[in-house]
């Protein structure tokens, strides 16, 4: 609790305002910190007596002659949390020293308690991040499951429940998707503004048994506890608000990916992967778009799986005089909201903003150039996976 690091700084300081030599040891009674440096490692006899009592000490030129390494002055003892952790003294007259005594001792003790907080705060940080990192890297056949679930328990997270996985990145405004404007102020720098961002997402996803923690330079992953009956449009809800309120307290561009319900260790692993994925691969699919569900991108993830080669391949055999088009996003754009909305001119055409009969012209023209009729479902499915590949691997 009382580091001789810290100690050393206190004593330096304090010595320097007051302009008498404070010294601190630790409960065996060694020096510890000192303004006299030379004195730090020797033995202070009369901390041994105060430390027993809990009671200030003085002792005279004369008194101080008969005990070891120990000078006039005042004694005092620290005590953190009921216990006694060590003494601070001052050198001097006891006349002199006293009236400092009282408040160099308060002093100090504010300045142990409030290391001892951050502190405690810094390596609970990264005992959440080491459980993230557990899940994100957990594979079956090097760990045993229960082990993961044990460390989890010993900081009082049970991953038998059921959750879902969040994958936030948080960058400047402007540099995913946006324009960032000259007058605008300049970003602040996600570090710099880390334990803000976490406080924000720990303000959103306020569950006791939610896992927040950094996974990388601006990136922050979240293990949500979700209820039974809750659904994941409601984490979508959540995941929205996050990215709003990133956006208006720190001046940041939030995104967001989200996983699949789990209840065991590797499915949890597999959410966070998906987490990712989804985050990756929508914002080169929608990056106006805030939050990304992997369950509305399977088939992106699919593709993405299989390799660039093959995905060219794909285009080329099916798509390739379609891609000769100077309207062809607007033609590729025109099949994949044909195909996710079941092949419906209503609502392909409402998800298009566009009028009916615009979207049965582009239909023709790309029956017409492709040699494929789109309700030929099996043709068009093809179709739709070459335009979903090229959506990512087109150029952002």
């Amino acid at each position: 609790m009382l580091s001789p690091s810290l100690a050393q700084e206190i004593a330096g300081e304090t010595s320097a305002v007051i302009g008498l030599n404070v010294l601190i040891t630790d409960s065996e009674g060694i020096v510890i910190g000192s303004g006299d440096t030379s004195r730090v490692g020797t033995f202070h006899e009369a901390s041994v007596e105060v430390m027993r009592t809990r009671e200030p000490a003085t002792h005279t030129a004369a008194q101080a002659q008969e005990l070891k390494g120990v000078r006039a002055g005042v004694t005092l003892p620290l005590v953190m949390d009921g216990h006694a952790v060590g003494t601070v003294g001052i050198t001097g007259t006891p006349a002199q020293v006293r009236r400092f005594g009282l408040v160099v001792k308060r002093q100090t003790e504010i300045l142990l308690r409030e290391s001892s907080v951050l502190r405690s705060g810094v390596l609970r940080e990264r005992v959440l991040e080491d459980l993230l990192a557990d899940v994100a890297t957990y594979d079956a056949e090097v760990v045993e499951p229960d082990f993961v679930v044990f460390r989890a328990a010993e900081v009082g997270f049970d991953l038998r429940l059921r959750r879902i996985a969040v994958a936030v990145e948080v960058t400047a405004p402007g540099a995913v998707g946006g324009a960032r404007r000259r007058a605008d102020p300049p970003a602040p720098d996600t570090a710099l503004v880390r334990p803000e961002l976490l406080r924000t997402v720990r303000e959103v996803f306020a569950d006791p048994q939610d896992v927040v923690a950094g996974a990388a330079p601006g990136w922050i992953g979240v293990l949500h506890r979700l209820p039974e009956q809750a659904s994941v449009r409601r984490v979508m809800t959540l995941c929205q608000r996050l990215a709003e309120l990133v956006g208006g307290r720190h001046g940041l561009a939030a995104r967001v990916g989200v996983g699949e319900p789990a209840t065991s260790v590797g499915g949890l692993h597999d959410s966070y992967q998906d987490a990712c994925d989804a985050l990756r691969l929508g914002g080169r699919v929608a990056p106006e778009l805030p939050v990304h569900l992997v369950s509305d991108l399977r088939a992106h993830q699919l593709l993405a799986a299989t390799g660039r080669h093959a995905r060219d391949r794909l285009l080329a055999l099916t798509a390739a005089d379609l891609r000769e088009q100077p309207d062809w996003p607007v033609l590729r754009d025109t099949v994949v909201a044909w195909c996710e909305n079941g092949f419906n001119l209503v609502r392909a055409s409402a998800a298009l903003r566009i009028h009916r009969n615009t979207l049965v012209y582009r239909m023709n023209k790309i029956e017409q150039i492709s040699g494929r009729p789109l309700r030929d479902h099996r043709a068009t499915l093809a179709l739709y996976l070459a335009c979903l590949a090229d959506q990512l691997d087109a150029p952002p």
